[in-house]
């Protein structure tokens, strides 16, 4: 493989990997802008639904299992909302965070029990098949997962621009309290913030989970973490910045741990920290990440 060939399938690789990146990044992102509150639990949400669409599809076939994953995910998400975010409004957000956490340890755990030392495949339509253009090879999953987060994260600024439903979320992230003078109902904002943060990274579960990768286990769930960089270089408040983010995370992994060999200096592994190792960088120039709002106080 030529040196040219090598990097064009490496950034291709990037890139569809950094679009999942970016829908779950998404998901961190629309929680916080509308409780404020940075969601550890994600995580699990991400399990959850990929696990719900693989253990479904035998009996709903991959289209309809898909759709119970997300609406799964999107239903657990607004039900964690409901039965514990909401009762813990109005306290410090240091502490919704830890409870996050610890939402995240109990589901991963079950899940984890339920799946056991099993690798779950799901009987999706690409298969091991590929896609070449010339000399250069990819597989179809990962022309599908770019497409398909392309299309999801498109629809989804259209709607936060142009529908109501964005316009109360826009409102309540600017100023909650003013948002609930106006007539916002700010539990169902956050509700369906919740939910759609879910749905999302239900969609993610399927493209971590098919080929290459050899299936879902209880570990992918930790990818999760992974896109955690995507969000904050971004900036924790920015849309737009998720979707950046996850883009220059999935390329600098893909970079990296392609080029492994040429980096060996740098230690064994080095691409899976490498995305941390940007973050650290960026948040040095920018604090609050490329398209973050930086918050100004007056003194």
């Amino acid at each position: 493989m030529t040196s040219s060939v090598e990097f064009l399938e490496y950034l291709v690789h990037g890139l569809s990997l950094g679009a999942v990146y970016a829908l779950i990044a998404l998901g961190f992102v629309i929680i916080f802008k509308s409780t404020e509150v940075v969601n550890f639990a994600h995580a699990s949400l991400l399990l959850a639904g990929g696990y719900i669409a693989v253990r479904a599809q035998e009996s709903l076939g991959f289209w309809a299992a898909l759709l119970a994953g997300v609406v799964g995910a999107a239903a657990l998400g607004a039900l964690l909302e409901w039965a514990v975010i909401r009762r813990y409004r109005g306290h410090d957000h240091g502490v919704l965070a830890i409870v996050t956490i610890g939402i995240d340890i109990v589901l991963l755990t079950e899940l984890a029990r339920r799946i056991g030392p099993d690798i779950l495949t799901y009987d999706d339509p690409w298969g091991d098949r590929l896609v070449t253009v010339g000399s250069l090879t990819v597989p179809q999953t990962r022309v599908a997962a770019f497409v398909t987060a392309a299309l999801l994260i498109t629809v989804f600024l259209a709607a936060f621009r142009f529908t109501s439903w964005g316009v109360a979320m826009r409102a309540a992230a600017e100023d909650r309290e003013t948002a609930a003078l106006m007539g916002i109902h700010l539990g169902r904002v956050s509700a369906s913030a919740w939910a759609v943060a879910g749905a999302l990274a239900a969609v993610a579960a399927l493209f971590l989970s098919v080929f290459p990768t050899s299936g879902l286990d209880r570990t992918t769930g930790e990818v999760a973490l992974a896109a955690f960089p995507a969000a904050i270089i971004g900036g924790l408040d920015s849309t737009t910045g998720a979707l950046v983010g996850g883009l220059v995370v999935g390329v600098t992994e893909a970079m990296t741990t392609g080029y492994e060999a040429e980096l060996d200096f740098l230690g064994n592994g080095f691409g899976g920290i490498a995305p941390y190792v940007v973050m650290v960088l960026v948040l040095l120039a920018r604090p609050a990440g490329l398209f973050g709002t930086r918050e100004l106080s007056r003194v």
